[in-house]
């Protein structure tokens, strides 16, 4: 039975959404979770591991790709110096071996940029099939206080929008950085060795450059965060915009909420802009660097093959190696653009990935023990719990609580008397901050989770149903239950009738959010959901608090039924739920204040007789 609680009782929660304290370091109260030091690095590392040997393979295609076309100016070279000499001494071989030559280069570079394209599409998109999949079940592992305070908007974005700006990094940015390096290799080898003086100041413009893309590397790491902050804010609003669009039309907050997103979008051109110019200071830099250092080549050159220190061809191979150089300079531009994108869209990743359950699964589970045949559910005792928020505010002080195998308890309260919280902590949703709660004598925290939901079901104020058929949704507690044990349950229930009516029966999709039929229809499809899953444990978290008079009567039939021969807990604000109760609790500030049956409660002078009073007086 019930112990007076060891501390004073403190405000608790909405038994909706439970209030937080607010806390000036709260990290979900930013758009970047907090990410540990290189777990950006190691994620990166863990998606690439499983394609070292693909990702050597694409890398050596184009590298010779790359040796193909880097060919071509010095293939220029010979036909000026060599070639066009012996074509006017009748000697037409050497031209038509350099035509051959060029040709060759052409088809084999084709072929290998084409392999290469392939081979890079499929190993991006392995990675990224792995990342979005990473991020889905990552986020259903979370515990439900994390979902309660880091918004759906932003887990969307983190698996939309920063996952598209790593794509656009692996599909085009990669390409691009690798083509540069492999130009600055390929190409400086060539000049240096063509003409040492030339190479060298080719090699000297290295410099400028380099510290040209060091100064944009800084500058663009501030301004492709907040970039990425801001789109990810913009669909957050959408996103809650939508999802709430019932209360937006309700409220006429439409004006309202189009002056928020407008300020949320400027922003979010402003920091578009803020890149772009960063972007066009870049590549006005680097193409300075490079038209001026290609002007003194061709002066000086020009001079030199005046003088004859110097051939002509060699000159021209020269130049043309130049801007073979110097056009991937602004590639270079769209690499590190990517990059800085990709990079604080991964580190958003990272952090979202490194956020650990604070409802972890054992490291050894254990097993219920077996039921027996006649066995009604399973005993539930609560033993020295108290429940704080990991942000502070006590919600529930410390209390001692058993509930008989087989009992039906009802517990009332007013909005934030911590009904709801005493719901999910059997559930576990929460782990209570001390104390245990114990299932036939197991401590929840010992059971993994497949293992605790045959034990205990919860259904909601809501009865969420996802889209898909009517039968599929009863049977998401048993997904490997047949169609004739589908419908059983439903008979049971009383839902029988109305689906059949539907326009396909069992196999009508109920759309998103269960929007095709009516919140009465819905809780019976969740109780029906609920029988067939066959719980030992069953929580009613007010189940028929959203229901007008007819659709109340429906489901409380339903619970009858639903209840039979378990333990269940059921939480109300109507009084007329009550009444197939064994025995109820009536809580204030955390507290269990009264404890009975209801027909002893009702006699009583205490809090309960008041309700019961009121709400009688109610229907008179």
């Amino acid at each position: 039975m019930t112990a007076a609680t060891t501390s004073a009782p403190t405000t608790g929660d909405d038994d909706r959404e439970p209030p937080r304290p607010p806390a000036a370091d709260d990290p979900f109260d930013r758009d970047v979770l907090p990410t540990p030091p290189g777990a950006t690095r190691a994620l990166l590392g863990s998606l690439l591991a499983p394609m070292k040997a693909r990702v050597a393979v694409t890398s050596l295609l184009l590298l010779l790709q790359q040796a193909a076309v880097q060919a071509g100016p010095l293939l220029v070279a010979y036909a000026i110096d060599r070639a066009v000499p012996a074509f006017r001494d009748h000697d037409r071989g050497p031209l038509i071996a350099v035509g051959v030559g060029y040709l060759l280069c052409a088809l084999v570079s084709g072929g290998l940029q084409y392999a290469f394209v392939g081979a890079s599409a499929r190993v991006s998109q392995d990675v990224l099939l792995d990342l979005r999949g990473r991020i889905f079940r990552h986020a259903q592992a979370l515990s439900i206080d994390f979902h309660e305070r880091y918004t759906s908007g932003r887990l969307i974005s983190r698996s939309t929008a920063d996952v598209e700006a790593l794509r656009e990094l692996l599909n085009e940015g990669l390409q691009e950085l690798i083509v540069v390096v492999l130009s600055f290799v390929y190409i400086s080898a060539m000049l240096l060795w063509l003409d040492l003086g030339l190479g060298a100041v080719a090699v000297a413009s290295f410099v400028p450059l380099y510290l040209l893309v060091r100064i944009y590397q800084r500058r663009a790491v501030r301004v492709y965060a907040a970039r990425s902050t801001a789109i990810a804010r913009v669909i957050v609003k959408f996103v809650e915009t939508m999802n709430g669009i019932r209360p937006v039309r309700a409220f006429r907050r439409e004006d309202v909420n189009d002056a928020d997103f407008a300020v949320l979008n400027k922003r979010h051109e402003r920091s578009n802009g803020n890149a772009l110019l960063e972007m066009a200071r870049y590549v006005t830099g680097s193409r300075l660097v490079a038209n001026t250092t290609v002007a003194v080549i061709v002066l000086w050159g020009a001079y030199r093959v005046a003088d004859g220190s110097l051939e002509l061809g060699v000159l021209a191979a020269a130049v043309l190696y130049l801007r073979r150089l110097y056009d991937p300079i602004d590639r270079l531009g769209m690499f590190l653009n990517s990059y800085q994108s990709a990079a604080a869209s991964l580190e958003k990743i990272a952090g979202l990935l490194a956020q650990t359950p604070s409802v972890p699964e054992p490291s050894t589970p254990v097993q219920l023990p077996a039921l027996e045949s006649e066995q009604p559910g399973r005993e539930v005792v609560f033993d020295g719990v108290g429940f704080t928020y990991r942000t502070g505010g006590e919600v529930l002080p410390r209390f001692d609580l058993t509930l008989p195998a087989g009992q039906t308890v009802a517990v009332v309260g007013s909005t934030g008397a911590g009904k709801s919280t005493l719901a999910k902590l059997l559930a576990r949703f929460y782990d209570p901050s001390e104390g245990r709660v114990l299932l036939d004598g197991v401590d929840l925290r010992e059971l993994a989770g497949p293992e605790l939901r045959r034990g205990v079901v919860m259904v909601t104020q809501e009865a969420f149903l996802f889209s898909g058929t009517v039968a599929e949704n009863i049977a998401i507690g048993r997904p490997d239950a047949t169609r004739e044990e589908i419908e059983g349950a439903a008979k049971a229930i009383g839902a029988h009738d109305f689906i059949s009516s539907l326009p396909d029966g069992y196999d009508t999709d109920v759309r998103k959010r269960g929007g095709r039929i009516s919140a009465g229809q819905r809780q019976l499809v969740a109780f029906a959901r609920a029988l067939l899953a066959d719980p030992a444990v069953l929580i009613l978290d007010e189940a028929t608090s959203s229901l007008d008079i007819p659709g109340e009567r429906a489901v409380q039939r339903a619970m009858s039924t639903v209840l039979r021969g378990r333990t269940a807990v059921v939480i109300a604000h109507r009084l007329s739920t009550v009444e197939i109760a064994d025995r109820v609790l009536v809580m204030e500030h955390g507290r269990v204040v009264e404890d009975g049956s209801p027909a002893d409660l009702i006699a009583g002078t205490g809090r309960f007789a008041d309700l019961h009073r009121a709400w009688r007086d109610s229907l008179a």
